[in-house]
Parts: structure tokens; C-alpha cells; sequence
């Protein structure tokens, strides 16, 4: 079960590694006038989406082998594992979010601002904070 763990936040990170990342190049291209430059930083977000997809897969399964084989998280007193499985769904679908806003970029569609994108970079840090507050302090 250790090693389940090990390797379910080894992906976690990794995921949101890239959630931080996706986010400062739409800025970039949000700012960005050069058409080679654009190209060249849509490539860059494209394959980090695909990566960071192919990290997300076995953080949350395993996630879930965790809850459903192991049962950590279940039974009276475990609140806390049902709210962070609420964030996860919502990181699940800022992830989601990014890949349509990334398919704006890829057709020239963008209509927002390197403002809007550089708050949008700030969504995944309060829900990491927040998922990693439910998992240690376990409040409910």
C-alpha cells in the first residue's frame, strides 16, 4: 500500500506540475504578436497537455485504489476524503478547461486577455492547498 501512495503522489505532483505550467504559456500566447512564435509555444502546450493527460491517468486511478481497495477514506469520521474528492473532480475539470481553452489557441480563437490567464494560473494552487489541507489535517 505504501508504494501505491508513493507513486499515486509522485503523479499528483507531476500532474500539477503541468497544470502550472499549461497556464503561464496561454499567457504568453495571450501577449504574443509573432506568428512563429506562436506556433512554436502552441506545439509547447500541446504536448505538455498530452503529458500532463498521460499523469493524470494513473494519479487518479490509483487514487482510487486507494479509497476503494484499501478503504482509506471510508467510514464515519472521513468527511474530509469525500470534500477532497469534490476538489479532485473540479481539478479534473480545470484540466478539461484547459484543453478547450488550449483548442482556442490551436484555431487562432482566443478572445481573452494575459490578465484573465494569469488569474486563471492561480485556480490549481488553492486547490492543491485545499486538497493537501483535507488529506493532513483531516478536519471532518
Amino acid at each position: 500500500m505504501l508504494w501505491i501512495k508513493t507513486f499515486h503522489i509522485v503523479f499528483v505532483a507531476s500532474w500539477f506540475a503541468g497544470l502550472f505550467y499549461l497556464p503561464r504559456i496561454f499567457v504568453n500566447l495571450a501577449q504574443q504578436t509573432d506568428p512563429a512564435v506562436q506556433t512554436a509555444l502552441v506545439g509547447m502546450a500541446r504536448r505538455l497537455y498530452r503529458f500532463m493527460t498521460i499523469l493524470a491517468i494513473p494519479a487518479v486511478v490509483l487514487g482510487l485504489w486507494l479509497y476503494l481497495i484499501y478503504g482509506i477514506g471510508k467510514g464515519p469520521g472521513n468527511g474530509w476524503m469525500h470534500a477532497k474528492l469534490a476538489i479532485v473532480v473540479l481539478i479534473a475539470g480545470y484540466h478539461h478547461g484547459c484543453g478547450i481553452l488550449l483548442r482556442k489557441f490551436e484555431q487562432g480563437a482566443n478572445r481573452r486577455s494575459h490578465v484573465f490567464y494569469r488569474w486563471f494560473n492561480e485556480i490549481p494552487v488553492l486547490m492543491l492547498v485545499a486538497v493537501t489541507a483535507l488529506v493532513v489535517v483531516k478536519p471532518f
